[in-house]
Protein backbone atom coordinates (compact mmCIF):
# COMPACT_ATOMS: atom_id res chain seq x y z
CA UNK A 1 0.00 0.00 0.00
CA UNK A 2 1.07 3.70 -0.04
CA UNK A 3 2.25 5.50 2.86
CA UNK A 4 -0.45 6.17 4.90
CA UNK A 5 -1.20 9.87 5.40
CA UNK A 6 -1.07 10.77 9.55
CA UNK A 7 -2.36 13.79 10.55
CA UNK A 8 -0.98 15.83 14.11
CA UNK A 9 -3.90 17.10 15.92
CA UNK A 10 -2.50 19.45 18.25
CA UNK A 11 0.85 21.00 18.12
CA UNK A 12 1.40 21.65 21.46
CA UNK A 13 5.52 20.53 22.66
CA UNK A 14 5.44 17.07 22.41
CA UNK A 15 2.84 17.42 19.02
CA UNK A 16 5.48 19.42 17.53
CA UNK A 17 7.90 16.26 17.85
CA UNK A 18 5.24 13.84 16.17
CA UNK A 19 5.52 16.56 13.35
CA UNK A 20 9.37 16.32 13.20
CA UNK A 21 9.39 12.48 13.23
CA UNK A 22 6.50 12.29 10.44
CA UNK A 23 8.07 14.86 8.23
CA UNK A 24 11.02 12.62 8.51
CA UNK A 25 9.66 9.18 8.02
CA UNK A 26 10.50 7.47 5.30
CA UNK A 27 6.96 5.51 5.11
CA UNK A 28 4.57 7.58 6.27
CA UNK A 29 3.14 11.37 4.96
CA UNK A 30 2.26 14.32 7.38
CA UNK A 31 -1.21 15.23 5.81
CA UNK A 32 -1.35 18.67 7.84
CA UNK A 33 -1.56 19.55 11.30
CA UNK A 34 -4.94 20.74 13.07
CA UNK A 35 -4.36 23.34 15.99
CA UNK A 36 -6.13 26.57 18.37
CA UNK A 37 -3.30 28.29 16.82
CA UNK A 38 -4.11 28.78 12.84
CA UNK A 39 -0.65 30.18 12.14
CA UNK A 40 0.79 26.78 13.81
CA UNK A 41 1.06 24.73 10.74
CA UNK A 42 2.92 27.65 8.79
CA UNK A 43 5.03 27.63 11.20
CA UNK A 44 6.05 23.70 11.11
CA UNK A 45 6.00 24.07 7.30
CA UNK A 46 2.83 21.98 6.36
CA UNK A 47 -0.91 22.25 5.50
CA UNK A 48 -3.26 23.26 8.49
CA UNK A 49 -6.74 21.67 9.01
CA UNK A 50 -9.68 23.86 10.50
CA UNK A 51 -12.18 20.45 11.21
CA UNK A 52 -11.55 17.18 12.41
CA UNK A 53 -13.77 16.36 9.13
CA UNK A 54 -11.05 18.29 7.01
CA UNK A 55 -8.46 15.76 8.53
CA UNK A 56 -10.46 13.03 7.81
CA UNK A 57 -10.97 13.67 4.38
CA UNK A 58 -7.45 13.79 3.97
CA UNK A 59 -6.05 11.35 6.26
CA UNK A 60 -5.48 7.70 6.71
CA UNK A 61 -4.56 8.09 10.61
CA UNK A 62 -4.18 10.49 13.25
CA UNK A 63 -1.52 11.37 16.08
CA UNK A 64 -3.86 12.63 19.26
CA UNK A 65 -1.49 15.09 21.09
CA UNK A 66 -3.89 17.41 22.61
CA UNK A 67 -5.11 17.99 26.10
CA UNK A 68 -6.46 14.75 27.86
CA UNK A 69 -9.77 16.17 28.78
CA UNK A 70 -10.02 16.10 24.84
CA UNK A 71 -8.44 12.76 23.96
CA UNK A 72 -12.07 10.73 24.07
CA UNK A 73 -14.05 13.26 22.16
CA UNK A 74 -11.56 13.82 19.74
CA UNK A 75 -10.62 9.97 19.28
CA UNK A 76 -14.20 8.65 19.21
CA UNK A 77 -14.88 11.12 16.40
CA UNK A 78 -11.84 10.63 14.02
CA UNK A 79 -12.38 6.83 14.32
CA UNK A 80 -16.19 7.23 13.25
CA UNK A 81 -15.07 9.41 10.28
CA UNK A 82 -12.76 6.04 9.58
CA UNK A 83 -9.60 7.95 10.69
CA UNK A 84 -7.47 5.34 12.31
CA UNK A 85 -5.78 7.38 15.80
CA UNK A 86 -2.46 7.13 17.91
CA UNK A 87 -3.68 8.63 21.19
CA UNK A 88 -0.97 9.98 23.77
CA UNK A 89 -1.14 9.28 27.23
CA UNK A 90 -3.07 9.08 29.32
CA UNK A 91 -5.59 7.01 27.44
CA UNK A 92 -8.40 9.88 28.66
CA UNK A 93 -9.25 12.28 31.70
CA UNK A 94 -11.20 9.24 33.35
CA UNK A 95 -11.63 4.79 32.65
CA UNK A 96 -14.95 5.56 31.46
CA UNK A 97 -13.81 7.94 28.68
CA UNK A 98 -11.12 5.58 28.15
CA UNK A 99 -13.75 2.94 27.48
CA UNK A 100 -15.51 4.80 25.47
CA UNK A 101 -12.64 4.70 22.87
CA UNK A 102 -12.01 1.12 23.07
CA UNK A 103 -15.50 0.58 22.31
CA UNK A 104 -15.42 2.87 19.20
CA UNK A 105 -12.48 1.38 17.98
CA UNK A 106 -14.16 -2.02 18.32
CA UNK A 107 -17.46 -1.16 16.67
CA UNK A 108 -15.10 0.81 13.49
CA UNK A 109 -12.16 -1.46 13.30
CA UNK A 110 -9.65 1.24 13.88
CA UNK A 111 -6.37 0.86 14.95
CA UNK A 112 -6.33 2.34 18.34
CA UNK A 113 -2.24 2.25 19.86
CA UNK A 114 -1.65 5.23 22.72
CA UNK A 115 1.54 6.92 23.57
CA UNK A 116 3.27 4.67 26.43
CA UNK A 117 6.12 6.45 24.81
CA UNK A 118 8.74 3.93 27.50
CA UNK A 119 7.47 1.15 25.90
CA UNK A 120 9.67 1.91 22.38
CA UNK A 121 12.57 2.41 25.01
CA UNK A 122 15.23 0.15 23.25
CA UNK A 123 16.41 -0.27 27.20
CA UNK A 124 13.06 -1.27 28.08
CA UNK A 125 12.98 -4.03 25.35
CA UNK A 126 16.26 -5.21 26.37
CA UNK A 127 14.82 -5.97 29.72
CA UNK A 128 11.80 -7.20 28.71
CA UNK A 129 13.84 -10.75 27.03
CA UNK A 130 15.41 -10.82 30.34
CA UNK A 131 12.78 -11.11 32.99
CA UNK A 132 11.30 -14.36 34.40
CA UNK A 133 9.87 -13.90 37.70
CA UNK A 134 9.37 -10.27 39.03
CA UNK A 135 9.92 -9.93 43.09
CA UNK A 136 10.04 -5.78 43.45
CA UNK A 137 10.72 -3.47 41.45
CA UNK A 138 12.02 -0.22 42.79
CA UNK A 139 11.15 2.79 40.37
CA UNK A 140 12.15 6.42 40.47
CA UNK A 141 10.49 8.94 37.75
CA UNK A 142 11.53 12.75 38.43
CA UNK A 143 11.20 16.47 36.64
CA UNK A 144 11.86 19.66 37.21
CA UNK A 145 9.37 22.20 37.55
CA UNK A 146 8.04 23.42 34.49
CA UNK A 147 5.05 24.12 32.52
CA UNK A 148 4.40 20.23 31.89
CA UNK A 149 1.00 18.89 31.76
CA UNK A 150 0.10 20.75 34.53
CA UNK A 151 -3.78 20.03 34.17
CA UNK A 152 -3.13 16.36 35.72
CA UNK A 153 -1.83 15.10 38.39
CA UNK A 154 1.39 13.92 38.16
CA UNK A 155 0.55 9.92 38.52
CA UNK A 156 -1.38 10.76 35.18
CA UNK A 157 1.24 12.48 33.86
CA UNK A 158 4.66 10.97 34.84
CA UNK A 159 3.75 7.93 36.76
CA UNK A 160 1.47 6.48 34.42
CA UNK A 161 4.60 5.47 32.25
CA UNK A 162 5.70 3.24 34.91
CA UNK A 163 2.28 2.10 35.54
CA UNK A 164 2.30 0.69 32.11
CA UNK A 165 5.87 -0.85 32.34
CA UNK A 166 5.02 -2.71 35.88
CA UNK A 167 1.87 -4.43 34.02
CA UNK A 168 3.76 -5.46 30.81
CA UNK A 169 6.22 -6.92 33.00
CA UNK A 170 4.24 -8.84 35.86
CA UNK A 171 1.31 -9.26 33.51
CA UNK A 172 -0.84 -8.76 36.37
CA UNK A 173 -3.20 -6.29 38.13
CA UNK A 174 -2.24 -5.54 41.72
CA UNK A 175 -4.71 -6.44 44.82
CA UNK A 176 -3.53 -4.04 46.76
CA UNK A 177 -2.80 -0.18 46.34
CA UNK A 178 -1.00 1.93 48.77
CA UNK A 179 -0.25 6.01 47.83
CA UNK A 180 0.29 9.35 49.68
CA UNK A 181 0.73 12.35 47.78
CA UNK A 182 0.71 16.02 48.05
CA UNK A 183 0.27 19.60 45.58
CA UNK A 184 3.01 21.94 45.58
CA UNK A 185 3.30 23.51 41.96
CA UNK A 186 -0.59 23.28 41.07
CA UNK A 187 -3.95 22.01 42.63
CA UNK A 188 -3.13 18.62 41.31
CA UNK A 189 -0.55 16.42 43.27
CA UNK A 190 2.72 17.40 42.10
CA UNK A 191 4.67 14.25 44.26
CA UNK A 192 3.76 10.49 44.91
CA UNK A 193 4.78 7.74 46.64
CA UNK A 194 3.16 4.23 45.63
CA UNK A 195 3.36 0.65 46.74
CA UNK A 196 1.84 -1.72 44.38
CA UNK A 197 1.31 -5.46 45.36
CA UNK A 198 0.73 -8.17 42.88
CA UNK A 199 -1.39 -11.73 43.17
CA UNK A 200 2.03 -13.51 43.13
CA UNK A 201 4.00 -11.68 45.92
CA UNK A 202 5.31 -9.22 43.89
CA UNK A 203 6.04 -5.41 44.99
CA UNK A 204 6.31 -2.48 43.26
CA UNK A 205 7.44 0.85 44.98
CA UNK A 206 6.84 4.06 42.79
CA UNK A 207 7.59 8.05 43.31
CA UNK A 208 6.91 10.72 40.83
CA UNK A 209 7.25 13.91 41.15
CA UNK A 210 7.46 17.14 38.64
CA UNK A 211 9.01 19.10 41.87
CA UNK A 212 12.55 17.44 41.76
CA UNK A 213 15.90 19.53 41.52
CA UNK A 214 17.11 17.09 39.01
CA UNK A 215 15.89 14.58 36.21
CA UNK A 216 15.45 10.88 37.28
CA UNK A 217 14.17 8.31 35.16
CA UNK A 218 15.14 4.91 36.40
CA UNK A 219 13.91 1.84 37.38
CA UNK A 220 15.56 -1.41 39.36
CA UNK A 221 14.03 -4.91 38.92
CA UNK A 222 14.66 -7.84 41.24
CA UNK A 223 13.96 -11.25 40.34
CA UNK A 224 15.62 -14.99 41.66
CA UNK A 225 19.75 -14.42 41.21
CA UNK A 226 19.44 -11.27 39.93
CA UNK A 227 19.08 -7.60 39.88
CA UNK A 228 18.49 -5.25 36.83
CA UNK A 229 19.19 -1.96 36.85
CA UNK A 230 17.82 0.41 33.93
CA UNK A 231 18.21 4.27 33.14
CA UNK A 232 15.31 5.17 30.92
CA UNK A 233 17.22 8.79 29.96
CA UNK A 234 20.41 6.67 29.00
CA UNK A 235 19.06 3.94 27.09
CA UNK A 236 20.97 1.10 28.98
CA UNK A 237 20.86 -1.82 31.23
CA UNK A 238 22.60 -3.77 33.15
CA UNK A 239 22.16 -7.08 34.61
CA UNK A 240 23.70 -8.68 37.89
CA UNK A 241 23.63 -12.95 38.20
CA UNK A 242 24.59 -14.69 41.31
CA UNK A 243 25.03 -18.52 40.63
CA UNK A 244 25.62 -20.13 44.13
CA UNK A 245 27.66 -20.52 45.93
CA UNK A 246 28.17 -16.83 45.32
CA UNK A 247 29.36 -16.49 41.76
CA UNK A 248 28.67 -12.75 40.40
CA UNK A 249 28.02 -12.13 36.99
CA UNK A 250 27.85 -8.31 35.58
CA UNK A 251 26.43 -7.55 32.28
CA UNK A 252 25.63 -4.60 30.24
CA UNK A 253 22.22 -5.60 27.94
CA UNK A 254 22.74 -5.57 24.59
CA UNK A 255 20.63 -2.10 23.39
CA UNK A 256 20.23 -0.50 19.88
CA UNK A 257 20.13 2.98 20.82
CA UNK A 258 16.90 4.88 19.08
CA UNK A 259 14.76 7.74 19.34
CA UNK A 260 11.72 5.97 21.39
CA UNK A 261 9.14 8.32 19.55
CA UNK A 262 10.15 7.38 15.70
CA UNK A 263 10.30 4.03 17.10
CA UNK A 264 6.58 4.72 18.43
CA UNK A 265 5.49 6.01 15.36
CA UNK A 266 7.20 3.36 12.95
CA UNK A 267 5.06 0.81 14.95
CA UNK A 268 1.93 2.46 14.52
CA UNK A 269 2.69 2.77 10.47
CA UNK A 270 3.27 -0.96 10.42
CA UNK A 271 -0.21 -1.75 12.33
CA UNK A 272 -1.91 1.13 9.59
CA UNK A 273 -0.37 -1.34 7.08
CA UNK A 274 -0.74 -4.51 8.56
CA UNK A 275 -3.70 -4.45 10.72
CA UNK A 276 -1.91 -6.29 13.16
CA UNK A 277 -2.73 -5.03 17.34
CA UNK A 278 -0.53 -2.45 18.33
CA UNK A 279 2.41 -2.68 20.94
CA UNK A 280 0.53 -1.29 23.65
CA UNK A 281 -2.94 -1.80 22.83
CA UNK A 282 -5.83 0.29 24.09
CA UNK A 283 -6.43 -2.79 26.68
CA UNK A 284 -3.06 -1.90 28.08
CA UNK A 285 -3.57 1.43 28.54
CA UNK A 286 -6.61 1.08 29.90
CA UNK A 287 -5.69 -0.94 32.47
CA UNK A 288 -2.96 1.50 33.64
CA UNK A 289 -5.55 3.99 33.40
CA UNK A 290 -7.75 1.99 35.84
CA UNK A 291 -4.71 1.76 38.55
CA UNK A 292 -3.46 4.92 38.04
CA UNK A 293 -6.90 5.76 39.28
CA UNK A 294 -6.87 3.49 41.99
CA UNK A 295 -3.65 4.96 43.10
CA UNK A 296 -5.83 9.20 42.96
CA UNK A 297 -8.52 7.47 45.14
CA UNK A 298 -5.88 6.21 47.85
CA UNK A 299 -4.22 9.42 47.57
CA UNK A 300 -7.47 10.93 48.58
CA UNK A 301 -8.17 8.74 51.07
CA UNK A 302 -4.52 9.04 53.03
CA UNK A 303 -5.01 12.97 52.42
CA UNK A 304 -8.30 12.74 54.37
CA UNK A 305 -6.65 11.01 57.46
CA UNK A 306 -3.89 13.75 57.48
CA UNK A 307 -6.49 16.24 57.22
CA UNK A 308 -8.37 14.72 60.35
CA UNK A 309 -4.87 14.46 62.11
CA UNK A 310 -3.93 17.84 61.98
CA UNK A 311 -7.40 19.38 62.51
CA UNK A 312 -7.33 17.05 66.10
CA UNK A 313 -4.10 18.41 67.23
Amino acid sequence: MPNPRIAVIGAGAFGRNHVRVLQQSEHAELSGVLDLDAGVAASLGCPSFQTLEEVASSSDAAVVATPTVTHADIGCRLMELGVDVLIEKPLAHDPAAGRRLLETADRFGKVLQVGHLERFNPAVVAVESAVTQPLFFEIHRMSMPGPRSLDVDVVLDLMIHDIDIVLSLTRQMPDEIRAAGISILSPKVDIANVRLQFPGGCIANLTASRVSTERIRKLRLFQPHEYISLDYSRQDAVRFHVDPPMKIDFKPLSVAKEEPLRLELEGFIECLKTRQKPRVTGEQALAALDVAFGILAKIEEHSRVVARALGSG
